[in-house]
């Protein structure tokens, strides 16, 4: 598709999600993500040939949430690799991100990365391979890596501190993990670990930049970072695919056809790989947590280009 068409579209878009009178809910179990202005919409569109497109509120930072499951992911492939399936699976989970009866009835082994309990056992990784002085350091170091200009990227201390005061639920989970051996650091040095990565803010232009790595097979663009592992970046893209949007994660792959993750702060970014890198944010969530207007943004824009990962190739006549 050509850049002005791309451009045409993505506007079109914005000005139809501006205008849409349903815009889901905001997070009332994190105070400070229930005061974002509902009204806020930006999309970001990263093409393979470093095209840029933005609109909206692109470049306004928000939380990313748990949307920094991706690089935490990442960050232990490439560190510890296969080890890490041991300890966390590779399955959807059907049930919602904070559950635990589930992680109870599997004996403390969570479904997958990206559902809370999973990205809790994640972030013990980090701190038993870092150490709990360096792991969060070593965290924002990997995360700005992958961007242009890091202007922002960074942790939000006080929205990490009232999630940690008010985190019970990933508390609970973190304590059952410890009691079936899946959890070896202290429990409030997971906990912030885990909330910190949470807490780290972004535009939709430095998340469409982030998730070019994963575009691109593994390459990066900054001079800062190292390429990534081509296995590395293929597991993550298809924990993406299967797991991204939790219980919501069928549907998504149904409506837009791309590996995605999202965010409870309204963040999702998507992957058109080879082809593209997408950042969507609008605040308000659907039922299972993910960005309402946000997902049918993302389905306008994959419908117009064709670039669900289920759409045959068009050949020419």
């Amino acid at each position: 598709m050509p850049q002005s068409d791309i451009a045409m579209l993505i506007e079109t878009i914005a000005l139809d999600m501006r205008s849409a009178p349903e815009r889901g809910v905001l997070p009332t179990y994190i105070p400070p993500l229930a005061d974002v202005d509902p009204d806020k919409f930006g999309i970001a569109v990263l093409e393979a040939n470093g095209r840029m497109h933005l609109t909206g509120d692109a470049n306004e930072p928000f939380s990313i949430q748990s949307i920094s499951k991706v690089y935490a992911l990442t960050m232990a492939l490439e560190t510890i690799g296969a080890p890490i399936w041991s300890r966390v699976r590779q399955e959807p989970s059907g049930n919602p991100f904070n559950s635990i009866m589930q992680l109870e009835s599997e004996r403390g082994i969570p479904r997958n990365p990206f559902i809370n309990a999973g990205a809790l056992v994640i972030s013990d990784i980090l701190l038993s391979h870092f150490g709990a002085a360096d792991a969060r350091r070593a965290f924002l170091a990997f995360v700005r890596s992958l961007v242009a200009k890091t202007s922002g990227v960074r942790y939000d201390e006080s929205l990490a501190r009232q999630e940690y005061e008010t985190g019970f639920r990933n508390a609970a989970l973190a304590n059952d993990m410890r009691n079936f051996g899946n959890i070896q650091n202290l429990i409030p040095s997971v906990l912030r670990q885990y909330f910190h990565q949470c807490a780290i803010t972004m535009t939709c232009r430095q998340l469409a930049e982030s998730g070019r790595f994963l575009m691109m097979g593994g390459r990066v663009a900054t001079e800062t970072a190292q390429s990534v592992s081509a296995r590395t970046t293929q597991t993550v893209l298809a924990l993406m695919m299967l797991c991204g949007h939790y219980d919501g994660s069928g549907s998504f792959a149904v409506q837009v056809g791309l590996p995605g993750k999202s965010g409870v702060g309204g963040g999702i970014l998507a992957i058109v790989p080879g082809i593209a890198s997408i950042a969507v944010w609008s605040p308000g969530l659907n039922a299972q947590g993910n960005s309402l207007l946000g997902t049918a943004a993302l389905t306008r824009l994959v419908h117009a280009t064709g670039w669900s990962v289920f759409t045959p190739p068009r050949h020419e006549a």
